[in-house]
């Protein structure tokens, strides 16, 4: 067993992997990068959710008043609910829900 006693720096094998990826690249790939270093590349999907996030904030809040108004009128039994239109806004809704 042999021990180099020269503290510089030696290059480091590289896998299969990294010579898997880097077939036919040159030792200076352009950039400066070494080789087998991690890359990422992102979509533009982070600027759709920006902008979905910026509409949610402008979006009203609950209606505190409303819905306080509905839970005394459901716990008073005064809330009156028709069946019929239960299930004309049941459809409705399935069938925006198809077509979307």
């Amino acid at each position: 067993m042999r021990i180099d006693l020269n503290p510089g720096a030696q290059p480091a094998p590289e896998s299969n992997r990294n010579q898997a990826t880097n077939s036919g690249a040159s030792a200076a790939p352009s950039g400066g990068r070494a080789l087998g270093e991690d890359q990422a590349q992102l979509s533009g999907a982070h600027i759709q959710v920006q902008a979905l996030a910026a509409q949610a904030l402008q979006l009203p809040e609950l209606r505190e008043e409303r819905v306080q108004a509905l839970r005394q009128a459901v716990q008073s039994g005064q809330y009156q609910v028709r069946p019929e239109k239960i299930a004309g806004s049941v459809l409705a809704h399935m069938i925006a829900g198809s077509t979307a």
